[in-house]
């Protein structure tokens, strides 16, 4: 069945790129609302989570509704995915989401301390039916039939703190908050003036992100060996989160990031030869099973 969150709760932090404070609160929201944002400090004006509003994918995804911009929505769109959460309203009084530290585990909180509440009407999936790929240049994603979420991910750094790292889980809000959530966002100091020279990371801080040096990583210990694909696998279910059904299939990328994801996101919505819209009650019982 479809779910929601028991009781309102709220956070405020800064935007990763545009150093402003932000202030959210999550609310409950009917069956088939889906992920909607409200932009308070406008009027309320709505934003639906879905990949047809997605404008721009450089170090974040950000999406726009008529001239209305928001921005940095993989994070929170991955924890209310992971948490297995289908309606959701977000008010918002900035157009960038808070980073906090740099992971989705913060939301993940939230969401617990929110509670789940299920609903009266039954989910609906995206099954991937066939195999496909969907590449650029070396960086490529593959999908195939699969009973759960899966999700395999391979990065490769010429960085002696990355190297080549790999991760293959099968997702479900147990597997996502213990071995996913808690995975932050990085980058290279290298980049740092760059960057702010662009508009970007001005609230950027040790404190919410993994910065790495030349040689190494300048903010204390990594929370997991392997953070750092851990962190893509996050970003990757965030941005999947906007074809705007949760999926039963196995996702494998391969050194993808925002835009790659995105266009994935499109694809599995778009392309009825490779995905079926299914009801959970049309899952056989061993699928039903898996797909909780």
């Amino acid at each position: 069945m479809q779910t929601t969150i028991r009781n309102a709760v709220g956070v405020s932090g800064i935007g990763l790129h545009t150093g402003c404070k932000v202030n959210i609160q999550l609310h409950p929201a009917p069956e088939d609302t889906g992920i909607v944002f409200r932009r308070v400090d406008l009027h309320g004006f709505r934003i639906e989570a879905l990949r047809k509003h997605v404008s721009r994918v450089v170090l974040a995804t950000t999406l726009m509704k008529k001239g209305v911009m928001l921005s940095t929505v993989e994070h929170l769109l991955s924890a209310v995915y992971g948490c297995g959460i289908d309606n959701l309203f977000v008010d918002i009084d900035s157009l960038e989401l808070p980073i906090l530290d740099g992971s989705a585990l913060p939301y993940v909180h939230l969401i617990t301390e929110a509670g789940i509440q299920e609903q009266q009407k039954e989910r609906v999936y995206l099954r991937i039916e066939r195999e496909f790929t969907l590449s650029s240049g070396d960086k490529f994603i593959t999908g195939r039939p699969w009973s759960r979420f899966r999700v395999s991910y391979v990065i490769q750094f010429d960085h002696p703190a990355i190297g080549s790292q790999d991760v293959d889980l099968d997702l479900s809000p147990e597997s996502y908050a213990g071995q996913v959530a808690f995975a932050r966002t990085f980058g290279f100091y290298s980049e740092v003036e760059e960057l702010l020279q662009k508009g970007l990371i001005r609230g950027g801080s040790l404190d919410n992100a993994v910065v790495l040096s030349d040689t190494g990583i300048m903010n204390g210990e990594l929370r997991a060996p392997d953070e750092f694909v851990r962190h893509k696998t996050l970003d990757l279910i965030g941005d999947v989160a906007l074809c705007g059904y949760p999926v039963l299939g196995h996702i494998h990328a391969h050194r993808a990031g925002h835009a790659l994801h995105t266009d994935l996101a499109t694809f599995l919505a778009r392309d009825t030869r490779v995905c079926s819209r299914v009801r959970e009650s049309d899952l056989d019982a061993r699928q039903r099973a898996a797909a909780r």
